[in-house]
């Protein structure tokens, strides 16, 4: 008998009537994710991501009937409120739209995220519905952003139309996760700034501007 099926037994079976919970689903999907980027997906299991999630087994199972299936949702998940929990600046200029995106949260969020796509790495190339599912919680939310503010800085005259809005907005994700992924580097104001002043603004041809002071610390 598989393990799968171990779980599919009478005594397991929701009762006729029993309401599925939102908030349990919730919670067993972000127990997942923080599972995930702490284990990969290989060390993953069902049994952890229940135990984080204060919940049975079987309750899991009854959810989602596979590893892939549940992890699909959970990073799937991820995206959702990235922009409606966000407030968009509007300084006037791009760099100032830039910068003031920089801010302890959402660095945080952004390592946490890159956490969860290392965990990922192993099943990224075998499963592309993953990988879809992975770029879209993950590096499209902050390029969607840039493309916003990019396409306010058209509007306002002050970037040429005809500027590769889509390669551009993915400048600052692609250098996030190779530093992350890759040289295991910190992702701080500082290395931000330095990809907005030395590799963005150049891109889109308004040069090298001086460095801004650095805000307080929220």
């Amino acid at each position: 008998m598989t393990q799968l099926d171990d779980v599919h037994t009478s005594s397991d079976t929701p009762k006729l009537g029993r309401r599925r919970d939102p908030a349990k689903d919730q919670q067993i999907l972000d127990a997942a994710v923080e599972v995930l980027a702490e284990t990969g997906f290989d060390g993953m299991t069902i049994d952890m991501v229940a135990s984080r999630a204060g919940a049975g087994k079987a309750t899991v199972y009854r959810r989602w009937t596979s590893k892939n299936e549940l992890v699909l949702d959970a990073v799937a998940c991820m995206k959702k409120g990235d922009l409606e929990s966000l407030s968009i600046p509007d300084t006037g200029t791009l760099r100032g739209d830039l910068v003031a995106m920089i801010r302890p949260p959402s660095i945080h969020d952004a390592e946490r995220k890159l956490k969860v796509m290392a965990g990922l790495a192993s099943m990224l190339s075998s499963a592309p519905e993953l990988a879809d599912a992975a770029n879209e919680a993950i590096v499209e939310p902050r390029a969607r952003i840039n493309r916003m503010l990019l396409t306010r800085a058209i509007e306002r005259g002050e970037i040429a139309a005809d500027t590769d809005i889509q390669l551009v907005s993915l400048i600052s994700p692609s250098m996030v996760a190779y530093r992350s992924l890759i040289l295991r580097k910190p992702v701080d104001r500082e290395f931000l700034i330095t990809i907005i002043d030395g590799i963005i603004l150049p891109a889109v041809g308004l040069g090298h501007t001086a460095p801004a002071p650095a805000a307080p610390v929220e």
